[in-house]
């Protein structure tokens, strides 16, 4: 197991590398000249070329790109170009308002998740399978504005249970949670019933009826387990994009999180921040994918890591 783990922290290293030059190419040459956006339109040419010399913009590009990975490696990407922050500090703070409604989140909706696709697929092909599925069919077809729109009027504006906007103890969070569930229930029971009626149809169920096995059982213990392997896999490869995809839900509810300061630094060009959470990501994403290899073999000995 420890090899295993050394192996793929070392194949972590070029993928890494891959991404560092592709974000240096893209902010770097495609992004244009960062000096002419922090002086201005009515900058002359002396204070363009002080921004330059600066920002270190003035050197190589084999340079720049050896200081923008000595950024990565110290956790230290500079100043934001519009507060003047420094970008480690940003991430750092933008971090834990992000997880205090993602991770709520995301435990509440795989729980329910696999709790109702088990529920459903053990009365598959009844009428109350077939109306749980076209409840979910309706609920995916309403945008999440309409959800946000509609929770924040209704429950905060109208009713008063919940702070309509702003950020400070547990009670904004409850909200946002509870809106992101009504979003992401529906396609998770429908893909998590998908992989239980998958396991049902094997052989090993049918042998374990076959015994006399009784069908909670079954469910519960043996298909559970077989399907847990493609859930993990849907749960673990979300988890990353998470961070950036609750933009809204952030934006609407001023909950100063990852997603929204990646809207407000695409706002103001504020490249240092994106590209800071851009690698971030992409670390936190190959993290994750070994994450999700080590609960395989927790999940399923059989399951032979490689």
């Amino acid at each position: 197991m420890l090899a295993y783990i050394i192996r793929r922290l070392w194949q972590m290293v070029p993928t890494m590398l891959g991404v560092v030059v592709l974000v240096f190419v893209l902010f770097n040459w495609v992004g244009g000249d960062p000096a002419y956006i922090l002086a201005g339109k009515m900058a002359d040419a002396a204070s363009i070329a002080a921004i330059r010399r600066e920002l270190g913009v003035d050197e190589p590009f084999y340079v720049q790109l050896w200081i923008f990975i000595e950024q990565i490696a110290r956790f230290d990407f500079g100043l934001s170009w519009a507060t003047g922050e420094p970008v480690s500090h940003i991430v750092a703070t933008r971090l834990g308002p992000s997880l205090a409604v993602l991770v709520p989140l995301t435990v509440l909706e795989t729980a329910l998740g696999i709790a109702l696709a088990l529920a459903v697929a053990f009365v598959r092909g009844s009428l109350t399978d077939r109306l749980v599925m076209v409840a979910c069919t309706v609920a995916m077809s309403v945008s999440i504005l309409v959800y946000i729109i509609v929770f924040q009027y209704g429950l905060a504006y109208k009713l008063g249970l919940f702070p309509v906007q702003g950020w400070g103890d547990w009670q904004h969070a409850v909200l946002p949670i509870l809106i992101g569930l009504a979003v992401s229930l529906a396609p998770t029971l429908r893909l998590f019933r998908s992989f239980v009626l998958e396991e049902v149809g094997q052989d090993y169920v049918r042998t374990a009826r076959a015994k006399g096995m009784s069908e909670r059982r079954v469910m519960w213990v043996h298909v559970l387990r077989n399907a847990a392997i493609p859930i993990l896999t849907y749960v673990m490869s979300n988890l990353p994009a998470l961070l950036i995809g609750a933009f809204l839900l952030e934006r609407f509810f001023g909950i100063p999180g990852i997603g929204r300061e990646v809207i407000l630094a695409v706002e103001r060009s504020d490249f240092p921040v994106i590209k800071a959470i851009t690698v971030y990501v992409a670390a936190a994403t190959m993290v994750v994918n070994l994450l999700t290899d080590l609960l395989y073999q927790a999940v399923d000995p059989r399951v032979k890591l490689s």
